[in-house]
């Protein structure tokens, strides 16, 4: 973790500018070990005391830009709900497209590992910069490949998050583990590859969950989908955060 900026100096530094709520600010860290700028948004609680960190993980969108900003319907919840998101663009214009043919486990394997790269980096340069968040209930929400980063970061962190939720993954499997908490929103619309799903006995075993959502497409799930699709994805979201940590 390569920034060495104080929180007090981050705006000039890195160009945060106020998004139009005044809970949500976006700006760019510098990786130096990797040479790599990473925009964030942050969506805070306006008051209250934060119930844990969520770090969002956005699906693939042809590395156009803009993607960590196309799920504010749940991410703007969370905030309100009392959580300290941190939503990160993982593709910037100059990298490679993500593969599309072939084994697709094996070759969207450097995607996942950046994006992995990605989520430390913002961790632990926002952890430095606020120790006095509840770090200790660290969240990990991905759509699509975003899901798979962020199963890739649990399995190799093991102890970077307490609970992972992915939106309707396809391609990483879900490591069979109680800890930390997995829980899984599946689409109607699509399969997800052999061996990603658990099966009925691991999912018991480990405590794995898993939701079937009906009349919910994989590209439903940002903020395409209707009023009704959000609304029923931040239910089961925040279900799964009031029963995994109840006391948080």
């Amino acid at each position: 973790m390569n920034t060495t900026l104080s929180w007090l100096a981050l705006a000039p530094c890195i160009g945060i500018s106020q998004l139009p709520a005044a809970d949500e600010y976006a700006f760019t860290l510098y990786d130096t070990a990797r040479s790599r700028q990473i925009p964030v948004a942050i969506y805070s609680p306006e008051s209250g005391s934060i119930r844990g960190i969520v770090i969002f993980n956005h699906g693939y969108d042809r590395n156009k830009g803009g993607s960590y900003r196309a799920y504010s319907y749940l991410t703007r919840t969370l905030a309100q709900q009392g959580y300290y998101v941190l939503s990160i663009q993982h593709e910037l214009p100059g990298d490679d497209l993500l593969a599309m043919s072939g084994d697709l486990y094996r070759e969207r394997m450097p995607n996942w590992q950046r994006g992995v790269g990605n989520i430390l980096h913002v961790h632990g340069t926002i952890r430095k910069l606020r120790p006095d968040l509840p770090w200790h209930n660290t969240i990990l929400i991905g759509h699509s490949n975003g899901g798979d980063t962020s199963l890739l970061a649990a399995a190799t962190h093991p102890g970077l998050a307490r609970t992972v939720i992915t939106l309707d993954h396809l391609r990483h499997p879900i490591p069979r583990t109680s800890a930390p908490r997995i829980h899984t929103l599946r689409a109607s619309n699509t399969e997800a590859d052999p061996g990603v799903i658990p099966t009925e006995e691991e999912l018991t075993r480990h405590r794995i969950g898993l939701i079937r959502l009906e009349n919910m497409n994989h590209g439903d799930m940002d903020d395409k989908g209707t009023p009704e699709q959000h609304r029923r994805i931040c239910r089961e979201v925040l279900g799964i955060l009031s029963e995994t940590h109840p006391d948080t």
